[in-house]
């Protein structure tokens, strides 16, 4: 299964693709020089398969590559992302 993270600014989200299929999104809010992640959630289909993990890290490497905004993780699965992943913590306090 071919799987990849996009970005629609229209909607606020990040979107993990399965097949071309949205198998999770992580919703933010933009406040001033912050992306607030502010939900994360995978269908249930995709449980279980490290797909939230996918889509966390897919989504956290587009925000470092696309802006210089500061990260705030109020979303509990991402907040444990950069805990458990040091290499993303530099996105707290940029």
């Amino acid at each position: 299964m071919a799987s990849e993270v996009i970005h629609d600014p229209a909607m606020h989200r990040y979107e993990l693709l399965v097949d071309g299929i949205q198998a999770g999104l992580a919703d933010y809010q933009l406040r001033d020089d912050q992306i607030v992640f502010v939900h994360t959630e995978i269908d249930p289909k995709y449980r279980g398969q490290g797909r939230g993990t996918e889509l966390a890290r897919g989504a956290l490497n587009l925000v470092r590559a696309e802006s210089e905004t500061r990260v705030v993780a109020k979303c509990e699965f991402i907040d444990k992302f950069i805990t458990d992943h040091p290499e993303y913590r530099d996105l707290l306090s940029r």
